[in-house]
């Protein structure tokens, strides 16, 4: 076998019997075919395992094993023991789009055989009274058979349909009195890919018709906070560390030497620091003459306030959640990365200040970079002043995708152009122009980041391309913009196959329940500020905990192609805050954006599809009459979309 195996076994502190059925169950999936999915059931108890609560280790790994043979791992004999081999990458783009789409629709059906899932989406579908009419979530969706009328009889784009953008928010619509994140939520379900909240900023997007009845849902976006690191995303900016500092190396200037020692100061007033002064860890002139002594100092009080946060308890954790800015700032949780990140900067400080504080000119920065030593701390410093922007000007398009029938118009391309909006930007800053979470608690004070975006990514579902974003390419000139210049999505390059998309929830549980059994040091609380991804951080922790290895393991194999919409000339600059305001590409501020792009797209785009016959029929078969044949409908795993009821 081959050097890419990785060996299936358990850790020495499993029970015998964990032992032998892990083993036991390698081979039942070493003879069985996941190319038709039948229930975990039988397959466990094939293995003799009927109970796996009893068993941390074996339900960690059983779970585990599953999941990964589910998603098209393979279970071999290496050395005559069970070993995984990770799947193979489909040449053929239209089987590797089935083999992706097959592991997404494992996902999507486990959730949607949720109870509490199940309840959802029969109360939506379930009519109920308002303005003195009974309407369900089916009023959101327009009727084929009307549609296609409309699209013959039309005589321009908004005598058939008439698109607007609607933010998410706490409200109710008015059509239907249904609240809009139920709704947002409810069409979501009928993605082929699973529906997950995300940490941090997040803002959903209904795109709705208002030229029919109730305005039925087009489709629906979502900006959300961005991905810390995407290489090709990076270079494209410009902003990757290395090539920001050979970028500097070309173009040295006072001003970037300037911005250098602005962060440091800016970075340091944004530390509480009282209570390290009172506790003797800090000196207050220590800021300013940044001596080396200290370092090692703040170094252990990080250390010792990490463990007393890992030993805290979870109620008093979340209560911390609800308590002052200053109080946050002195929890164990803030005052370890206070400590920690104060250590990084005074050391940076220390160095850089050196080169630059007496005079910040271009000829001095070339000189501090010449300096091995002082040239990886100005890249600590590009990364911090990254880190710190990446989630303020930078937005992912998370969610993206338009609903039957307008679908079969490619209105995912309208869906898409609208998500970049300046309609959807001043929206955003208009959401997250308040105190920022991690930074207040850091600075134990009120801190309000930056809220006018600069660039939104995202990334196709499959390797073999996206329908949608390619050539999605729109005139500036549309929003206010250069007659010249065209706006749209950039195809950056593809990203690497990492993540947890292929472990299930149930896994996750028992990766969290086996780490607290056999007393890992690292704790997930899935408290916002203790890190990147708690959900990366609790795999990592069971794979650890199975003695199993996670960075092999969290490699899903599925590239996918990465995207990118700059909204601004002065993308680096401004990224980086080297720029204090963005230079947008468009008016900003113009009334009838979302008119314009939807002319635009039903010239470019609908009116193409709408003259063809076979479309049409496409359009014409999702119909609301009962049973309800409509393809924005949820379809239920125990619940066919043609039973008899029509789910009413």
């Amino acid at each position: 076998m081959t050097d890419a195996s990785i060996p299936l076994t358990l850790p020495d502190d499993a029970e015998p019997i964990e032992h032998w059925r892990f083993r036991r169950l390698c081979t039942v999936l070493m003879q069985a075919s996941p190319e038709h999915l039948e229930p975990r059931e039988p397959l466990l108890i094939a293995a003799g395992i009927k109970d796996l609560y009893g068993y941390p280790y074996l339900a960690a790994a059983a779970n585990a094993l599953l999941d990964l043979w589910e998603q098209g791992w393979r279970i071999v004999l290496a050395k005559k023991r069970p070993a995984l081999l990770p799947p193979e990458v489909e040449q053929n783009r239209e089987r590797e789009k089935q083999r992706i789409r097959r592991q997404e629709v494992i996902s999507r059906n486990s959730q949607l055989s949720l109870a509490s899932v199940q309840a959802f989406v029969r109360s939506m579908e379930m009519p109920h009274q308002h303005l003195g009419k009974l309407v369900s979530i089916f009023d959101l969706m327009r009727d084929g058979r009307d549609l296609a009328r409309a699209l013959e009889q039309a005589d321009s784009a908004e005598d058939a349909i008439r698109p607007y953008i609607q933010i998410v928010d706490g409200s109710v619509d008015k059509h239907t009195g249904f609240r809009l994140h139920d709704i947002w939520r409810y069409f979501r379900h009928t993605w082929s890919n699973a529906y997950a909240t995300v940490p941090g900023r997040s803002m959903e997007i209904l795109i709705r018709d208002s030229a029919a009845p109730h305005h039925p849902v087009i489709g629906l976006a979502a900006l959300s906070s961005a991905v810390v690191q995407i290489a090709q995303r990076d270079e494209w900016i410009g902003w990757a560390t290395e090539s920001f500092l050979k970028y500097i190396d070309k173009h040295p200037s006072d001003r970037v030497a300037r911005w250098l020692l602005d962060r440091i100061d800016a970075q340091l007033s944004e530390i509480y620091t009282s209570d390290l002064i009172c506790d003797g860890v800090l000196q207050p002139h220590d800021l300013q003459s940044c001596p080396p002594s200290v370092i090692s100092a703040l170094r252990e009080d990080a250390k010792r306030e990490h463990k007393r946060h890992q030993q805290a308890t979870l109620k008093n954790i979340r209560q911390m959640e609800r308590a002052s800015w200053r109080d946050r700032a002195e929890s164990p949780l803030f005052r370890s990365k206070r400590s920690a990140a104060l250590a990084e900067l005074i050391e940076i400080a220390g160095d850089v200040r050196s080169h630059l504080l007496l005079e910040p000119t271009a000829q001095n920065l070339t000189e501090a970079l010449s300096n091995t030593a002082t040239r990886k701390r100005i890249g600590r410093l590009v990364r911090h002043a990254r880190g710190e922007r990446v989630g303020t000007v930078i937005a992912d398009l998370t969610v993206c995708g338009a609903i039957a029938p307008y679908n079969a118009l490619a209105a995912g391309k309208l869906v898409g152009a609208l998500a970049v909006s300046p309609t959807v930007v001043q929206a955003y800053k208009e959401r997250y122009d308040r105190p920022s979470e991690i930074a207040s608690a850091m600075a134990g004070r009120e801190v309000v980041r930056e809220s006018r975006l600069a660039f939104i990514g995202t990334t196709s579902l499959y390797s073999t391309g996206s329908s949608q974003y390619n050539r999605l390419f729109w005139p500036a000139e549309i929003w206010g913009g250069s007659e010249h210049d065209k706006s749209g999505f950039h195809e950056l390059g593809r990203s690497k196959s990492f993540g947890t998309a292929h472990f299930s929830a149930p896994t996750i549980e028992a990766f969290v329940r086996l780490a607290v059994i056999v007393e890992s040091p690292v704790r997930v609380n899935s408290v916002f500020g203790e890190g990147v991804s708690p959900r990366l951080r609790k795999v990592r922790i069971g794979l650890a905990a199975l003695g199993w290895p996670a960075n092999e393991l969290l490699r899903h194999g599925r590239e996918r192609i990465v995207y990118g919409v700059p909204l601004v000339s002065n993308l680096l600059d401004y990224s980086l805050g080297i720029d204090s305001d963005p230079d947008y590409l468009f008016d900003i501020e113009q009334a009838d954006s979302e008119e314009r792009i939807a002319d635009w797209w039903f010239q470019r785009w609908a009116s193409m599809r709408a003259s063809r016959p076979e479309i049409l029929d496409a359009i014409r078969a999702n119909t609301l009459i009962r049973p309800v044949r409509h393809g924005a409908r949820v379809v239920l795993p125990e619940s066919p979309a043609d039973s008899p009821d029509g789910g009413t």
